[in-house]
């Protein structure tokens, strides 16, 4: 009898025991997020959706017009040049006259390029009285340094900077950082905001830099 008792009360405890079991089992597998390759797909393609979308936004317009191969607006990184533009638009024509083009200004959302060729007429200042009537943000892309004498703080190389007066090498590499990290200078005056150029030193260079 007591053997039966025993044997019905070990049944008992091994029942518990399983029961216990079976609950923590259930209450785990209720609980843990259960991992699904689909939505992991799902959610791969949409962060590749977004960085899509993102490149996407970092494009800009530009209408470029004359001695190109194809006439008309081409999209280009926002950090695009004007070589880019004209590779963009199947390159330049046998005709066209590169020799007063920055191939390496920037170009910016909206602009209008005229590449000129060999056969226009019209001088430099011709050419830049028609960009204005036209509304021709870029055309024939003279710059003004090449003109004026003046040192573009704007594209200048290092060594071009380090022409100007008090502007050593330090302060050259100095102000190339500075536009890179900020973009083009508005106004000749903000080259004040580069370190190492104060008042003084900017009226030594006012009247040789342009932007």
């Amino acid at each position: 009898m007591d053997m039966l008792n025993q044997k019905q009360k070990i049944i008992m405890i091994v029942g518990i025991v399983i029961i216990i079991i079976v609950i923590i089992f259930y209450y785990i597998n209720s609980t843990k997020e259960i991992y699904n390759p689909t939505q992991t797909n799902e959610v791969v393609e949409e962060i590749e959706e977004e960085e899509e979308i993102s490149e996407e936004e970092q494009k800009i317009i530009v209408h470029i017009t004359g001695a190109v191969v194809n006439n008309g607006i081409v999209e280009v990184k926002e950090s695009a040049r004007i070589n880019d533009v004209i590779e963009e638009a199947g390159g330049v024509t046998d005709d066209a006259d590169l020799s007063n083009v920055n191939l390496a200004y920037a170009v910016k959302d909206g602009q209008k390029i005229y590449i000129p060729s060999k056969n226009d007429k019209e001088s430099t200042e011709d050419l830049k009285i028609i960009s204005e009537e036209a509304g021709t943000d870029i055309i024939n892309e003279v710059d003004e340094a090449q003109t004026s004498g003046k040192v573009n703080i704007n594209t200048a190389t290092k060594e071009e900077l380090q022409t100007l007066s008090g502007i050593g090498e330090s302060t050259a590499s100095k102000i190339i950082t500075y536009r890179e990290e900020n973009g083009k200078f508005k106004k000749i005056e903000d080259i004040k905001n580069v370190p190492g150029i104060g008042d003084a030193k900017f009226e030594n260079i006012k009247d040789k830099i342009t932007v």
